[in-house]
């Protein structure tokens, strides 16, 4: 599969844009790159089956690059809670190794695609829905800490997402301030896309029929377009997030991953 200028022009715009909303909305950019890199693949001759997991392991992959890029902005404005990061990070690193290197590896693209589409809508409808936590409800303890970076890890290997999906409304949940907790976020996806990357290289060696310059499910011209261009706009989107109405934001994004969700349930079911 050569780069060609219409490619290139592709994975320019997915990587800019996804950078950005990586750093305004503490995403990692899984949920909008896995479909957009799913149709690209698609459109190249991979089989539909193969075409999912490459896409969902090669935009976790960006996720390593966009996250230090975005974290270095919050950093800056001390909004991570590096506690919490602490607190999250075995749990993640457990999760994600589990997923990426077990379970993803058996089940079939197409039943990811489902459950890609299924973790989108949630993650859409808990952006419309903005519920406010109990004034009272604090974060847990360590054990608590660990149970639910577990959690997060695991569904962040399965859909290729950074996280976010799940991070932010549990940090919200727990009282945290949601420009604290978009921050966190973006620190959580370094060690959640590291865990799971080498699970996708380890469990992909030896796959046959995958388009050239691949390592395990990793499509590496992808991957190093796509990283190179969010990481210009990620730190652009963690500065907006300290200026813009982020509540109005996220429902404008919620409505675009209902269309990507449906997307990938097509997908999902035309593969199954």
């Amino acid at each position: 599969m050569m780069l060609e200028p219409q490619l290139i022009f592709e994975l320019v715009v997915l990587g800019l844009a996804t950078g950005f909303l990586a750093g305004l909305l503490g995403i990692g950019g899984g949920m909008i790159m896995v479909p957009f890199i799913t149709i690209i693949l698609s459109g190249r001759g991979v089989a539909p089956d193969l075409a999912v997991k490459m896409a969902i392991a090669t935009s976790m992959a960006t996720i390593i690059f966009t996250s230090v890029a975005s974290v270095r902005a919050h950093h800056k404005r001390g909004a991570v809670r590096w506690d919490l990061v602490r607190g999250l990070a075995p749990g993640i690193v457990l999760g994600g190794a589990l997923a990426s290197l077990g379970v993803f590896a058996l089940l079939k693209g197409a039943w990811l695609a489902l459950f890609f589409a299924a973790f989108v809508s949630f993650s859409a409808t808990q952006m419309f829905l903005d519920k406010k936590p109990a004034p009272s409800r604090q974060v847990p303890g360590a054990g608590g800490l660990v149970g639910a970076g577990g959690v997060i890890g695991f569904l962040s290997g399965l859909v290729g997402a950074g996280g976010g999906f799940v991070s932010v409304p549990f940090m919200a949940w727990c009282n945290v301030p949601i420009h604290n907790a978009v921050a966190t976020s973006a620190a959580l996806g370094f060690p959640i896309a590291l865990a799971n990357v080498v699970g996708y290289v380890v469990s992909g060696q030896g796959l046959q029929n995958l388009p050239p310059h691949s390592f395990g499910y990793l499509w590496l011209p992808g991957l190093g377009v796509i990283a190179a261009c969010s990481v210009m706009t990620a730190p652009l989107g963690a500065r907006a997030a300290h200026k813009l109405p982020v509540k109005q934001l996220k429902r404008v994004f919620a409505s675009i991953l209902y269309l990507l969700a449906a997307y990938m349930l097509y997908k999902g079911i035309v593969s199954a």
